[in-house]
């Protein structure tokens, strides 16, 4: 370690003073040395992604999974779509998001319910959110099926789409401007689901293809990641949770040395070799961010830390 004691110890700890009608920017101005844990790490992902908003050379990724999109999180991050450049998401993502365009019903539940019980109601339990049945499934697959044949129907279809194309067809339909597909077409935010079989909306893909002359590219979206990565010398993410989602973005920024602003909000642990848990440190090793980016895992609930995050930078 070449760095002096003097050095290591002159960032001194203070004490938090709370006031009444403070703010969330006066709170997270207070904390800066607080030596607060985790919040030190939200506090250095609030810097790096106001930096990385503000660098007009950065393509920047928004990353998440769908559990987050049946909370009140929805509306948060479809309003946040516009300050991004495209968007790496599951298929989930989808089922959620347009259930509700179609007027399904999430409720506040309980992490500890009885499953046995709730699934004699047809209650589905994601986490501590109920979901009727009738508000996802059925909700998903009446608006789909209306959405999907207007497609089918239009002048201009194509027989084949790639996912990222499908998905600006359904934003450019859908009616609720609360919708983060709806969001994403309003503001030429491309959206990109990898994973875009694995769920419902994919299952009604399947479906309407046994009867249709529809086909679906799954490769034609990967390319055109592979081209955002070597066109852009300079990108950054936002990632929501792990997975699919988050290591689309990582895997594809290798190609050009790696991300140069990348802020990771996750609850899993990085001691079972999981990518939901693997901090960005070791994408470093990967060369999936630079070992001279800007970046930071912050542990915690994306439902808590997101909201304080886009408050403080007055995103929304």
């Amino acid at each position: 370690m070449t760095d002096s004691k003097s050095n290591l110890l002159k960032n001194h700890v203070k004490d938090i003073r709370l006031k009444k009608a403070m703010t969330v920017k006066g709170l997270i101005d207070s904390q800066r040395s607080v030596g607060g844990f985790s919040a030190q790490h939200m506090i250095d992902g609030i810097d790096i992604l106001k930096s990385m908003l503000n660098d007009k050379r950065s393509f920047n990724f928004l990353s998440f999974p769908a559990d987050i999109v049946a909370t009140g999180l929805r509306g948060m991050i479809a309003d946040s779509v516009k300050y991004f450049d495209a968007i790496v998401t599951t298929c989930g993502t989808l089922d959620h998001d347009i259930a509700k365009a179609y007027g399904g019903k999430y409720s506040l539940g309980s992490f500890e319910a009885d499953d046995r019980k709730l699934h004699e109601m047809d209650i589905y339990r994601l986490g501590n959110i109920f979901i009727g049945s009738e508000q996802y499934g059925l909700a998903l697959e009446r608006y789909f099926t209306e959405i999907m044949n207007d497609i089918y129907n239009s002048k201009d279809y194509k027989k084949e789409y790639s996912a990222r194309e499908l998905l600006r067809e359904f934003g450019k339909r859908m009616k609720d401007e609360h919708s983060i597909v709806r969001q994403a077409y309003l503001n030429n935010v491309p959206i990109y689901a990898p994973g875009i079989l694995d769920g419902a909306f994919g299952t009604q893909l399947a479906l309407f293809s046994q009867d249709h002359d529809f086909k679906l590219n799954l490769l034609r979206d990967e390319l055109e990641l592979s081209n955002i990565s070597f066109d852009h010398k300079t990108t950054g993410a936002l990632m929501l949770g792990g997975g699919i989602s988050k290591h689309h973005v990582i895997w594809w920024n290798q190609f050009k040395g790696g991300l140069d602003y990348a802020v990771y909000i996750t609850t899993a642990s990085q001691y079972d070799g999981s990518l939901s848990g693997a901090r960005l440190t070791e994408a470093v090793s990967w060369g999936k961010v630079k070992e001279k980016a800007k970046y930071t895992t912050i542990d915690g609930d994306i439902t808590i830390i997101l909201p304080i995050m886009f408050s403080y930078l007055e995103l929304l």
